[in-house]
């Protein structure tokens, strides 16, 4: 059962935090979820070419901010800003009249950005490169870039079998219960001639440390050190 829990929502609030930030009562609830669907749905459409890994959504009254991480930012921020502009005015007409902040970031390493590697491969098996050879080349990436482990998953008529199957390579470790592990995940779907595949893929980038050993151990070091000058 472990290996069907949600890498991201089993550590929410412990080493991973919330894709959409905002609080409601139970009567505006409904329409702000669907309209952060919405604004998510729309930016992932209109900047595919930008490779935009997620969409982060924060409200504080009637300001909503919109955090956009991007392999390619230069895309959606346009020539002198004009493009994220036009964008700021739709998200305006989206969000019925609300003041919208648009935030576009930079990934340093797409290689180790799980949603990033998902739709490469998926967009990578539409043009029908072998599944085998997409997977294998996003691992080494991904390793080659500083990962401790990485597992993709392809699921579903692979080369147009009678059966649907699954097909999965891991490389390292991956560590799928341990809270303190940041592991990245990603979901993509493959819109090919035989069917929809689907393609999984779960990134461990190490341990992220809250006062664990190693932190005690450093400061018990550093006192000592401070001591002895």
């Amino acid at each position: 059962m472990g290996q069907k829990t949600h890498p991201i929502g089993f550590r929410l609030g412990y080493t991973k935090d919330w894709f959409s930030k905002w609080y409601a009562n139970k009567f505006d609830y409904p329409n702000l979820v669907h309209e952060d669907i919405r604004i998510k749905e729309y930016i992932k459409n209109k900047y595919k070419a930008a490779g935009v890994s997620r969409v982060i959504v924060e409200r504080a009254g009637t300001k909503v901010k919109v955090r956009i991480p991007a392999v390619r930012p230069g895309i959606i921020i346009g020539r002198k800003g004009q493009e994220v502009e036009r964008l700021r005015k739709k998200l305006v007409e989206l969000t019925r009249g609300k003041d919208v902040i648009v935030s576009v970031e930079e990934i340093r390493t797409p290689e180790l950005d799980a949603q990033f590697v998902a739709e490469q491969i998926a967009s990578q098996l539409e043009r029908r490169v072998s599944h085998r050879r997409a997977m294998k080349r996003a691992i080494d990436l991904a390793m080659k870039a500083g990962a401790k482990g990485v597992k993709v998953q392809v699921k579903g008529r692979i080369n147009g079998a009678e059966l649907a199957r699954k097909e999965w390579i891991l490389r390292g470790r991956m560590p799928l219960q341990t809270l303190r592990a940041d592991i990245d995940y990603g979901y993509a779907r493959a819109y090919t001639k035989w069917g929809v595949l689907g393609v999984k893929v779960w990134i461990y980038k190490g341990d992220i440390l809250k006062g664990g050993k190693e932190e005690v151990i450093k400061k018990i070091e550093e006192d000592l050190l401070k001591s002895i000058q």
